[in-house]
């Protein structure tokens, strides 16, 4: 899934990642927010995949695909006031039945960066009244950072930057009912990073399949892995960092040298994979890995 102008594509693989179709249109969406990871966002369930998508007005659009005609339909709109997402940060995480969880930063109300939730099912039809999860004492959560989302079941696990006392550290807060309840936001780490201006980098998180939740983030340029409670685990040095799988976790980023890595926290094996930038991993069904970055102007992709 990637934007090009005001356009959204998607390229389907049917072989684990091994190739891939040629791009089919999405969706026109004028005033699409693209870069620094603003760009359209993917999910997919066991019938269905829905793909998020923010307009420069601040405005979340949706679109689905049921599986089985495999044609693209526009969705509901994600944020029920309007223009309340001018930062264009967000993700999107789906369950096995078929139910669509998105977070992003909102500014309702208070003209303040909030993290907000609401949910959809299957065809995304219409999604929930939106839920104030999160609203920072000191006004604003860090205004450039994307917020991170995974689910497994009824447990849905949010991650964001926040801002408290001139520190910009990431917070984890978990419901256990589908998004209708959440736990008190927990800091991650041991250590905080006091930083006038926003670092524009949010980080990743999964639930392994021990239900334990891993996170990985960046902080002064060092990126790190924790479970909450623990002791942070520096991974290495750069930014962009993501987080995905569950059987196999694996942990990747962009070093200071634009160079692009994963580490596979089972095995503490680690792979350059090469220059570029924004790159997303998914665990597929064989258990492989699939890697996905960008590097002038063109889409890569590596199966680990």
């Amino acid at each position: 899934m990637y934007g090009q102008s005001e356009n959204i594509y998607c390229a389907t693989s049917t072989d684990n990642g091994h190739t891939f179709s040629e791009p089919v249109l999405v969706a026109h969406l004028s005033g699409l927010y693209l870069g620094m990871s603003m760009g359209p966002q993917i999910a997919s369930s066991a019938l269905y995949s829905v793909v998020t998508a923010i307009d420069k007005g601040g405005n979340i659009h949706s679109y689905s695909l049921q599986h089985k005609t495999n044609k693209w339909t526009k969705a509901a709109t994600v944020n029920n006031v309007t223009g309340s997402a001018p930062e264009g940060l967000m993700s999107l995480a789906a369950d096995e039945k078929d139910t669509f969880y998105a977070v992003w930063l909102d500014v309702r109300d208070t003209k303040q960066n909030k993290i907000v939730l609401a949910s959809a099912s299957k065809n995304a039809a219409s999604w929930s009244d939106n839920k104030v999860v999160y609203q920072s004492p000191d006004e604003t959560v860090c205004e450039c950072c994307k917020p991170s989302i995974t689910v497994q079941g009824k447990q849905v696990t949010l991650m964001f930057r926040n801002w408290i006392d001139g520190s910009r550290d990431f917070y984890l807060t978990t419901s256990k009912d589908g998004g209708k309840t959440f736990s008190k936001a927990q800091k991650l780490g041991k250590g905080t990073w006091q930083l006038k201006g926003c670092p524009m980098d949010g980080g990743g998180l999964t639930i392994d399949q021990h239900n334990k939740i891993q996170t990985v983030w960046q902080r002064d340029g060092k990126i790190y892995h924790v479970t909450p409670g623990a002791t942070e685990t520096e991974i290495g040095q750069g930014r962009n960092c993501r987080l995905s799988g569950t059987k196999n976790p694996v942990i990747a980023w962009r070093d200071n040298n634009k160079m692009l890595k994963v580490k596979f926290l089972n095995t503490g094996k680690e792979t350059t994979l090469g220059k570029g930038s924004y790159i997303e991993t998914v665990e597929l069904a064989d258990k492989a890995t699939l890697c996905v970055w960008e590097n002038e102007d063109k889409i890569y992709f590596r199966k680990l």
